[in-house]
């Protein structure tokens, strides 16, 4: 455990920025299984809206570094990819 007074302060101040970054993290897994859900069940029009949301949520992780901007990409790209081979 810490012992000088700063170092206390930031060990708090870390924990609370663990569980934020935690939640918003798991915010954007969520976002992508659910499109990936509707893309099994060939609901296009949801999927589509769904996979809106799900952009918007991967590239407010990448902005605030919770995820690497290839990762971001990535899923963004494969998730499009799903969609598009589903309105096709």
């Amino acid at each position: 455990m810490a012992n000088i007074k700063q170092a206390k302060k930031r060990v708090v101040t870390q924990s609370f920025q663990r569980a934020k970054n935690h939640s918003f993290k798991s915010d954007m897994r969520s976002a992508v299984k659910l499109v990936e859900g509707l893309i099994s069940e060939n609901k296009k029009e949801e999927a589509q809206q769904a996979l809106l949301t799900a952009t918007r949520k991967i590239d407010k992780a990448v902005g605030k570094g919770i995820i690497h901007a290839n990762n971001g990409n990535r899923h963004k790209s494969r998730l499009t990819k799903k969609v598009n081979e589903l309105t096709a």
